[in-house]
């Protein structure tokens, strides 16, 4: 079927339609589709020989992931979960991943994308907030569950291995070297835990029931932070979903449309599949395209994944910034044939000029731009997919997708004027699970999302980020909220106050800068350090601590995070 509804043409609601490239239509369809199982289900038999995923040499065919996923789903159902049940899922780019995350959908059971680096006090708010009754974790991270699953109401814990989907021999040899040479696994006691090839052997002995599933079905829990820094979920359906997969679809056609007839699509799947980003524009939408997604467990490995590389032919790579950076200027990037890239599609944070100026000189594919959020499933904006220059912008809204800039009451702002983006489409989310308060604060009466986002619009009809209206921090592409970093640090027995900001990080893009008072004048920048890395994941932890006699505020006592972005 085709994705598309009517070709693009510039209206005065949406003059940015003047930037479309030919053939991208103004809208797409997602009701071809009655749930993301019907649209996996389509995949499976269109593109059953093909590979769907390649991870360390091991290949995993359409047909097999819908075979193995079947079985998990059976597995999952005969547990006594009803429809709608959530289901955590703590891994890495592993091929478990997108088999559980099929496996569940199937079920007719809610994805709650996990991060797997969280601390156990971060993954207990995540469970017990989603209410998740069961979970599917790799082995890695199980020491951070023991510690907490006692008060979440998790019963069914499925645990994974690094090989489980690499064959007897290979696999085996991949656990001992995880396990035993890079000791990866710290010790756990999970005793009610069932490994995942048992539970693929057992789903195996029975029959899916199919559940009745709808397009306003929840599909995606996709956890963000808000204003107050409690971490909430966005509610992603089933339509959600499907519609930004197609719109990403529609985007990338003029550039993917120049693959020779009957190329498989091969995309790096280098960004994390619990971020909305990958989960959508890599799995779904590889799903869709029928393309070969190569797994990549760990990106900040530079070596291990241009070797990876270096054995296929890419067309499609959405990254971060640091991760362009830190690819193109390896020793070993010459070893890949960057000749057949077609998309290097640039999210999570801004990129900068001189990144997007080495990609392209290395590779001759420019970086595509684009923006997005976890409340719209992720993406609402992108350069041109065929375009020859970097812009420095966000690009213009994609099919079906409306921007407005507003002020502080909600009134449009003339063009040219800083305002803050809402954003109205088919692929934003329904709201905060159970927080209708929560969703009251950023949807506007007539429908639109508000990002929290400064924007400027120019006279070609494409959006340029000049502010942030949120405290929040954007850290390689994940946010962090100085709401959530002052209260872990608050705790600590010394500090009399805190406040956190985001600094400018060549590395990163930004980087947390954390500012105590302390009430003892004994308590150590390494205490403070420690304190965060036990209940902070990694990009969150301050990489800058500063001690002052106070804070800056205001004469109502509001701390000036301003003032203290800009004194280093």
């Amino acid at each position: 079927m085709n994705a598309v509804t009517t070709p693009a043409a510039a209206t005065a609601d949406r003059p940015w339609l003047s930037a479309y490239p030919p053939g991208v239509p103004a809208d797409i369809d997602a009701s071809q589709y009655a749930s993301l199982v019907a649209l996996m289900e389509e995949s499976f038999k269109k593109y059953g020989s093909r590979v769907a995923y390649s991870f360390l040499g091991k290949e995993t065919t359409f047909a097999g992931t819908d075979t193995l996923s079947t079985a998990l789903a059976v597995y999952l159902q005969g547990l006594g979960l009803a429809k709608g049940d959530r289901v955590a899922i703590m891994m890495p780019n592993v091929p478990q991943y997108p088999i559980a995350v099929a496996a569940i959908l199937r079920a007719g059971y809610v994805v709650v994308n996990v991060n797997p680096l969280y601390t156990p006090r971060e993954l207990e708010y995540q469970l017990k907030d989603s209410g998740s009754k069961a979970i599917v974790i790799i082995e890695n991270f199980a020491h951070t569950l023991e510690q907490c699953v006692a008060n979440t109401p998790v019963k069914h814990i499925v645990l994974c291995a690094m090989g489980d989907r690499l064959g007897m021999l290979k696999g085996a040899l991949v656990n001992l070297v995880v396990r035993s040479v890079k000791k990866m696994v710290p010790a756990f006691t999970l005793p009610s835990a069932v490994r995942f090839n048992d539970a693929l052997a057992q789903g195996t002995r029975g029959l899916l029931k199919r559940p009745d599933l709808h397009a306003d079905d929840v599909a995606v829990l996709q956890y963000t932070g808000g204003t107050t820094g409690v971490s909430k979920g966005a509610v992603l359906l089933h339509r959600n979903v499907i519609a930004n997969l197609l719109q990403s679809e529609a985007w990338n056609q003029p550039a993917m449309a120049s693959l020779p007839p009957d190329t498989q699509p091969v995309y790096v799947c280098a960004l994390p599949l619990y971020h909305i980003f990958a989960f959508t524009v890599n799995m779904m939408l590889g799903m869709r395209t029928g393309a070969k997604n190569i797994l990549i467990p760990n990106p900040r490995d530079f070596p291990a994944v241009l070797k990876e590389l270096s054995k296929h032919k890419v067309h499609s790579f959405p990254a971060v910034n640091t991760l362009f950076n830190g690819l193109a200027n390896h020793a070993d990037f010459k070893t890949v044939d960057w000749s057949h890239l077609k998309v290097s599609l640039g999210g999570g944070t801004a990129v900068t000029g001189a990144v997007a100026k080495l990609w392209l000189e290395k590779t001759g594919c420019p970086i595509c731009e684009g923006y997005g959020l976890s409340e719209t499933s992720p993406s609402a904006s992108c350069n041109p997919s065929n375009g020859k220059n970097f812009t420095g912008t966000i690009g213009v809204p994609i099919p079906g997708t409306w921007f407005k800039l507003i002020d502080d009451d909600g009134r449009e702002v003339p063009r040219g004027q800083p305002g803050e983006i809402a954003i109205k489409g088919p692929q934003v989310m329904a709201g905060y699970w159970q927080r209708p308060d929560e969703t009251a604060k950023v949807m506007t009466p007539d429908g639109y999302f508000k990002s929290g986002d400064i924007g400027v619009q120019d006279e070609n009809g494409f959006f340029k980020i000049v502010d942030r209206k949120k405290d929040m921090i954007l850290v390689s592409g994940f946010n962090v909220y100085p709401n959530e970093i002052e209260d872990v640090v608050s705790q600590l027995d010394g500090v009399m106050e805190c406040a956190s900001v985001g600094v400018a990080d060549d590395k990163t893009g930004e980087a947390v800068k954390l500012v105590i008072v302390r009430k003892n004048p004994d308590l150590s920048e390494a205490q403070i350090r420690e304190h965060c890395r036990i209940n902070l994941t990694g990009y969150k932890q301050p990489k800058l601590i500063e001690f002052r006699t106070e804070l800056p505020k205001t004469p109502v006592g509001k701390i000036l995070r301003r003032e203290l972005r800009d004194k280093k």
